[in-house]
């Protein structure tokens, strides 16, 4: 009964522990094989050392590298088996080889500069466990693991499947959708992410533009003076270009010309030119969409807005008063 509920896969306990005893042995047959290997290479082609060490695979001379070649073709497996096999072999002499430890631990582990340092890590397992594995051999030696354990391995992880900058930017995308993960990335960092989404200006401008429309943000804009600033000279350049436009195409342009123009006449007319023109852009925009109940009633405000601004122009403009009554004044101010 044991058997039927403790089970590893298909199989039960027990027979997975038969299975792991016999891949053991296989393994250190191969491992027993590799290093026969790489003795072999070692003996026809010693290591040369290059600027004080041995070299490490793919830094060997030209002729090394030929020999191998035809020893690897000779025996039927890749150079670069053979060339690893070799430069592990050179690692390990036979005495420091461990029983139970497999080739590729070995290998892994021979990046470890310092001699004494390097067979006294074999001889010891990692903390915790009894045997090496190939995770805790590429930890130890600061690479790569396959099963990420800490925050770190897991972010190392992360960082090297990314790697695509396509992965990435998707990557990048769904994290930011999650408002837990957003809430953690600092103040700092946060900046510096609008920055570089903004470095088109066709984003930049729509992103700004919704920014300004919060009135709590657009006050703490208008605090920095070169924001503030820069918003004026903007105002002052958009008039004068829709004064220019207004000339190039307006067809009272011509007529206009021949007037006494006074300033506070060019702006009125530019005033009302620039706000046909913007209505002319943000109405098309509104095909197919359906404002929310709030968003009419703020339209509707601003409508209201317009029209009584409109019938004061008239009226100062038939009769020279440009006193406000009451009640326009108080649309005016938003009462």
């Amino acid at each position: 009964m044991p058997e039927e509920i403790d089970k590893v896969g298909s199989v039960s306990q027990r027979r997975y522990e038969q299975i792991v005893a016999e891949l053991r042995e296989v393994v250190e047959q191969q491992t027993r094989g590799s290093f026969t290997i790489g003795d072999r290479a070692l003996e026809i082609e010693p290591m040369r050392e290059r600027g004080g060490q041995q070299a490490a695979p793919g830094q060997e001379l030209f002729t090394v590298r030929e020999t191998l070649f035809r020893l690897a073709e000779d025996i039927g497996l890749a150079f670069k088996t053979v060339e690893s096999a070799r430069w592990a072999a050179s690692r390990w002499p036979k005495d420091k080889r461990q029983s139970g430890v497999s080739f590729r631990v070995h290998r892994i582990l021979g990046q470890i500069e310092n001699e004494a340092e390097r067979f006294a890590t074999i001889a010891k397992p990692p903390a915790g466990g009894t045997r090496w594995t190939v995770d805790e051999a590429n930890r130890k030696v600061g690479r790569q693991v396959e099963r990420p354990a800490s925050p770190r391995e897991k972010i190392t992880a992360i960082h090297h499947l990314a790697r695509d900058e396509d992965v990435a930017a998707a990557v990048t995308t769904d994290f930011l959708k999650r408002p837990q993960v957003a809430a953690k990335v600092s103040d700092q960092d946060k900046v510096r992410v609008v920055e570089e989404f903004t470095r088109d200006e066709h984003v930049a401008t729509q992103v700004t533009t919704g920014l300004l429309r919060r009135p709590e943000v657009a006050f703490k804009a208008m605090s920095d003076d070169t924001a503030r600033h820069q918003v004026n000279h903007a105002q002052v350049e958009q008039g004068r270009q829709a004064r220019e436009h207004f000339e190039d195409t307006s067809p009272v342009a011509p007529a206009v010309r021949h007037i006494d123009r006074t300033v506070e006449f060019l702006d009125l007319v530019t005033a009302c030119h620039s706000f046909v023109a913007a209505a002319g852009r943000a109405v098309p925009g509104l095909r197919d969409r359906t404002l929310g109940e709030d968003e009419r009633t703020i339209v509707h405000e601003n409508v209201a807005k317009v029209r009584a601004t409109l019938d004061w122009i008239e009226t100062a403009v038939d009769t020279g008063k440009v006193d406000m009554d009451g009640e326009l004044a108080r649309l005016l101010k938003g009462e």
